[in-house]
């Protein structure tokens, strides 16, 4: 099982395959942004993935429109609703 770790705040999950870093965040309380409430409209639950990038889905085209408006975007970055 996927674990989601919070650096920040020291904080780590198990997540189901297909869960979202959001819905981990939601789970044990941990600070992320879903201004637009996780539907892929905003970049406030942008993430950096730290380990386990290769493991992410693919980034969609959607995704990619949003992340280019984030601020400090990386090779790593990540939408945590998607």
């Amino acid at each position: 099982m996927p674990k989601v770790r919070f650096l920040r705040e020291r904080l780590e999950v198990e997540i189901a395959d297909g869960q979202t870093i959001l819905q981990a965040a939601k789970q044990i309380g941990a600070p992320e942004g879903d201004r637009c409430g996780g539907v892929c409209a905003c970049s406030t639950c942008h993430v950096y993935v730290v380990k386990g990038f290769d493991q992410t889905s693919e980034l969609e085209d959607e995704e990619f429109d949003i992340l280019d408006k984030a601020f400090d975007v990386r090779p790593t970055s990540r939408l945590g609703c998607q």
